[in-house]
């Protein structure tokens, strides 16, 4: 597809690139298709940016989209305070120009780039290398970039790796667009079920259309909630500096999407945020507030930390937003600031969530366990006034801080009993060994194993202790276990 046509230059001068007026067009429309432009800080594009950087050991890597007249960045490595530039001159509007990867080996030796406000200005780039992010139908959508403030080369292998990770964002990019088409079509042909069955105006033809349908689209249905399941959960769980991470989530049905969620994100300078939930319901709706919910606490914590102010901007905003129906959901948010003793200090709000607990060992080996539940927090997205309440603790090494959903303790035992808060403070009470993150999790899965019917609802985990000393080069442990409905795997990084 032709993107571009040459200008004559100036004497002295490069050739220029401009834009065909059609390919422009259809460019922009499908940037306007993947609904990218303006959307939040995402893990998955950061960590290419920051991959970018590592492999080739520059200061700057981001990865960018190039609407009609500015430079909108997904990530940024090393670019901290920039959320867009303008267009043109861009050394990125010349990239997406091009049919192959751009390398800038010396950007003042390079006519055209010059001028570019990146090389001239305070930022002194003299290294520029982008490959461009292109569509199946062969659309230019922006570019993966790599910036150094010295002149280098690189070789056909390092263009290729470049070219490798813009089809990785292109991947995410598509995974994206195909979750949320996915959720789209289920809900309008609800919509239209709906609409027929009122038509009909008889039930028996309507459940028989239904019953129907339902069978032809089981396995559909069944890929559907996976995938879109995989969307709305942290691909792993962070390294955190002086802290050990463990996490387990399994779905009750391999045709429903989940409602329980959790993440660990980090926030201005060292502090931590973290967060458990369950919203109420399953399938495509709560997976409509599922997202809702955990973009709304990770940029509602950007702004102010605070856990009872986050889960009031949650309230709020479950209470306002059409998408999220009449859906209210449970949730547990922290905030972890590291001490100048070592541990942490955790402050914890709820909102109608069941209590987390702190465990750990005393000087006996017996293990104490403390319920951490502060008394007033409502369930979140059901009162417009609802009251959120804090407590704060520290976090010791070789102490846990153990967090799960309402599914662990609705399981029921051999005599048919509800495991319960009891149940549960009493399992933990009589674990012997080391109280870890990762073991606490494992034990706990083992618990669910050992029950007669396992866990009839979702259930997730979320472990967070301190280890007596590092154990790995920066001080962090990061386990993670991602559990659809059949399958189980439990990972460590």
């Amino acid at each position: 597809m032709q993107q571009a046509s040459a200008v004559d230059p100036a004497p002295g001068r490069r050739p220029e690139l401009v834009p065909d007026p059609d390919a422009e067009a259809a460019r922009i429309a499908a940037v306007r298709r993947y609904d990218i432009l303006d959307t939040p800080p995402d893990g998955a594009f950061d960590r290419v940016a920051a991959m970018a950087a590592r492999l080739f050991d520059v200061p700057v890597a981001t990865v960018t989209i190039v609407d009609t007249d500015r430079i909108w960045f997904k990530a940024a490595h090393g670019l901290e305070g920039v959320a867009e530039i303008g267009r043109d001159p861009g050394l990125c509007g010349s990239a997406i120009l091009r049919d192959d990867t751009m390398v800038i080996p010396d950007t003042l030796k390079d006519p055209v780039a010059a001028d570019n406000p990146l090389v001239a200005g305070e930022m002194g780039v003299r290294f520029y290398a982008a490959a461009p992010i292109i569509t199946p139908d062969g659309h230019r959508m922006g570019t993966v970039n790599v910036l150094d403030t010295r002149p280098r080369s690189i070789t056909e292998e390092d263009t290729a790796t470049l070219a490798d990770l813009a089809a990785i964002v292109l991947d995410e990019m598509e995974l994206r667009l195909s979750a949320l088409r996915a959720l789209r079509d289920e809900q309008a042909r609800r919509e239209a079920e709906q609409r027929h069955a009122e038509a009909e105006r008889a039930r028996a033809e309507a459940e028989r259309v239904a019953r129907e349908k339902a069978e032809q689209d089981k396995a559909a249905i069944a890929a559907f909630a996976s995938t879109l399941q995989r969307t709305l959960l942290p691909p792993a769980l962070p390294v955190v500096p002086g802290l050990e991470l463990a996490c387990h989530y399994r779905t009750a049905s391999a045709h429903d999407v989940g409602g329980d969620f959790y993440d660990v994100f980090p926030l201005d300078g060292d502090r931590w945020a973290f967060f458990l939930g369950d919203v109420c319901g399953k399938g495509p709706e709560a997976a409509t507030v599922t997202a809702l919910a955990r973009h709304t606490l990770r940029t509602a914590a950007q702004i102010d930390a605070d856990p009872v102010a986050v889960l009031s901007a949650l309230n709020t905003m479950l209470l306002t937003d059409v998408t999220a129906g009449r859906r209210f959901c449970t949730v547990v948010f922290g905030l972890l600031e590291p001490r100048e003793d070592g541990g942490f200090t955790v402050t914890v709000a709820t909102g109608g969530h069941p209590p987390a607990y702190h465990v750990r060992p005393d000087d006996s080996g017996t293990v104490w366990v403390r319920t951490v539940r502060p008394k007033g927090g409502m369930l979140v997205g059901a009162f417009p006034q609802a009251p959120f309440v804090h407590t704060t603790f520290p976090l010791a090494a070789g102490e846990c801080l153990f967090l799960y959903t309402d599914g662990l303790i609705e399981a029921r035992t051999t005599e048919g009993a509800m495991l319960g808060d009891d149940g549960l403070t009493g399992f933990l009470h009589q674990r012997t060994g080391p109280v870890t993150a990762t073991s606490l999790v494992e034990d706990s899965i083992t618990l669910l194993a050992s029950l007669p019917d396992g866990a009839g609802d979702d259930v997730a985990l979320l472990a967070l202790s301190v280890p007596h000393a590092p154990t790995a080069p920066d001080g962090g442990v990061a386990a993670t276990a991602h559990t659809a409905a059949a399958t189980e795997h439990l990972g460590q990084e």
